[in-house]
C-alpha cells in the first residue's frame, strides 16, 4: 500500500532510496468499512489520510435543513483531510465517512511535523498538493456562483470522470447542491437526445 503513496509523491519531487525508506516508516495503513467514520464533527483530525483505495466524503450536517452536504470526495490515489483541523490541532466541523470499503495511509500530527523535520523536501510536495486543491475549491465556489446546475453536472463528468463512476448519483447531487431527481431528469435528456 505504501508504494501508492512514494509513487505520489514520486509524480512530484524525486526520491532517494533512503528517503523512500524514511517516508514508509511514518505511515499506518488503516482499512475502514463502507460506513464508517474516519473523523466526526466535533473531533480534531488527528491524522492526514492518503485513500489507497476505496473512497469517501467529506461533509456536514446543515443546521437549517438538516441534510447532509458534500464538502469533496476522495477516492484511490487522492487526500481526505479537514486540513485546518489537522493543521491547528483543534475540533472539526466536518465528518469524513467511507463511502465503501476503503484502505488508507495515515499520518499522525505529530509523525507529519517530524517527517518534515527529517526530510524538509517533502514541504513542495504538499505545498503542491495543497495548492492543487485550492485551485478545486475555487473553481467550485466559481461554479457553484456562477453556472447554473445542469453546466455544473456536466463540468463535474468532465473534471471528476471516476468520481462520477465509483460514488452514488445522489452523493453527487449533494455536492453540486441539487436533487437526485435534477441529475435523473439530466440523464433521461441526454438518453433521449
Amino acid at each position: 500500500m505504501k508504494n501508492t503513496l512514494i509513487q505520489n509523491i514520486s509524480r512530484y519531487i524525486s526520491l532517494s532510496e533512503e528517503e523512500t525508506h524514511i517516508i514508509e516508516k511514518f505511515w499506518i495503513e488503516r482499512s475502514f468499512e463502507k460506513g464508517e467514520y474516519l473523523l466526526r464533527n466535533g473531533e480534531t483530525c488527528r491524522y492526514d489520510t492518503y485513500v489507497v483505495s476505496g473512497s469517501v466524503k467529506t461533509y456536514f450536517i446543515n443546521d437549517k435543513t438538516g441534510e447532509e452536504e458534500i464538502l469533496f470526495f476522495a477516492i484511490d490515489d487522492w487526500w481526505a483531510t479537514d486540513i485546518e483541523s489537522f493543521s491547528k490541532q483543534k475540533p472539526s466541523m466536518y465528518n469524513i465517512q467511507a463511502i465503501e470499503d476503503t484502505k488508507v495511509l495515515q499520518i499522525s500530527y505529530t509523525s507529519f511535523q517530524q517527517l518534515l523535520a527529517t526530510l524538509p523536501r517533502l514541504e513542495r510536495y504538499f505545498r503542491l498538493i495543497l495548492e492543487s486543491y485550492l485551485g478545486a475549491l475555487q473553481k467550485r465556489i466559481i461554479y457553484h456562483n456562477a453556472f447554473d446546475a445542469e453546466s455544473r453536472y456536466y463540468d463535474f463528468l468532465v473534471t471528476y470522470p471516476e468520481i462520477a463512476k465509483k460514488v452514488p448519483q445522489y452523493l453527487i447531487a449533494s455536492y453540486l447542491g441539487v436533487s437526485a431527481e435534477f441529475i435523473s431528469r439530466i440523464r433521461r435528456k441526454n438518453k433521449s437526445s
